[in-house]
């Protein structure tokens, strides 16, 4: 940890120092999963824009957003970790978080600067991954699903995690390209703890995805999007609100459903501050802009993904937006969503634990 904390300084240092007010261009470098934030496409608000005219306008100074996206939260990690880069916001998951604030790897946040946070529902405060609510504001969350297309695929054979082992599907199965979601659809289909350290545990969720290795078409991430909108593949695991992302784009002779098994993973994506982050007060406002009404609606219209910002959620012109279905899927009747989140989310796994997983996983990619 000293030795990124070092190269951070050293690329503080290397960087022109940017004046406080004036003629000068702030910068902020913003690190977020790809398509996961309203973009401007169609008319749409652009929401990186928006904030750059909002600064302006607000603080009379020009600021530039760099924005950039990565494919998985070990993508991410590895990236912030090498010291190579450096970036003012990112937005991680739940065990991500966790890792990181671990880690000394996350900046305690302001949040003076960051007023908007009332507007974060209470049961999605002090959850474990962020126990004193210090690192993090909830962006999106939402739970696991399998989606898949009805044209190809018999309905009486969906329902459960048993799907993406079918061998009546062979070569149109779509699975997760990281070792973390993949192992946990193993894991939750064979009943199996998520966040185990139990190494004979995590062998036979290895053996499970080895025995789905052959009906896999593809490890995707991202990828998915476009093998199941033109129909390429046929079942694949992912988020929930990127079903209806897909279910819009889908092509003419392609019907997708989707569907709930009984044990998934809850989760939580966050905006946080790295260690590594050049302008902690800048990465504070925009998170905080972020929340306001007007963007967070944007985005939560955008993604797809369902928002603990109550401000979206009472929006009357986002309900209608979105439909019934939506809201139906995205926000499902859970009770306690704090207790089902505690009983199925991914948390942060001790490092042997997660070299073991790691190491498993690269077998099963390897075969």
């Amino acid at each position: 940890m000293k030795k990124i904390l070092a190269i951070c300084l050293i690329l503080a240092l290397c960087l022109p120092l940017l004046a406080c007010g004036g003629g000068e261009t702030l910068t902020l470098n913003v690190y977020n999963w790809g398509e996961y934030i309203s973009d401007g496409s169609e008319g749409s608000f652009d929401t990186v824009r928006e904030f750059e005219k909002w600064y302006q306008e607000t603080y009379g100074q020009k600021v530039k957003v760099n924005y950039t996206t990565f494919a998985s939260n070990e993508d991410m990690y590895n990236k912030i970790a090498s010291g190579a880069v450096s970036y003012d916001v990112i937005i991680p998951s739940d065990y991500m978080i966790a890792r990181m604030a671990e880690e000394g790897m996350l900046l305690p946040l302001n949040f003076d600067n960051i007023p908007n946070y009332q507007y974060i529902d209470s049961s999605f405060r002090g959850l474990y991954y962020d126990p004193q609510d210090q690192y993090s504001v909830p962006y999106t969350y939402g739970i696991v699903g399998i989606i898949y297309n009805a044209n190809v695929v018999d309905p009486a054979d969906a329902g459960d995690w048993d799907l993406m082992w079918n061998e009546k599907y062979a070569g149109s199965i779509l699975q997760f390209n990281n070792p973390r979601d993949a192992f946990g659809t193993a894991m939750y289909k064979l009943g199996i703890d998520v966040n185990t350290t139990d190494k004979a545990q995590w062998d036979q969720a290895a053996q499970e995805l080895l025995t789905q290795r052959p009906m896999v078409y593809s490890y995707v991430m991202d990828e998915i999007f476009n093998m199941m909108e033109s129909g390429e593949a046929a079942v694949g695991a992912y988020y929930a609100g990127d079903y209806f992302t897909m279910q819009e784009a889908q092509a003419e002779d392609v019907d997708l459903k989707f569907y709930y098994p009984e044990r998934t993973n809850f989760y939580v994506d966050a905006m946080c501050i790295p260690s590594c982050a050049q302008n902690q007060e800048l990465a504070e406002i925009f998170i905080n802009f972020m929340l306001s009404q007007e963007a967070a609606v944007a985005n939560a219209e955008q993604t797809y993904y369902a928002s603990p910002n109550s401000l979206v959620y009472e929006d009357e012109g986002y309900r209608a937006y979105m439909g019934e279905e939506a809201m139906a899927a995205l926000y499902p009747e859970l009770g306690n969503f704090s207790e089902q989140y505690n009983a199925f989310a991914f948390r942060n796994l001790d490092r042997e634990t997660q070299d073991y997983m790691n190491t498993l996983w690269e077998t099963v990619k390897i075969n």
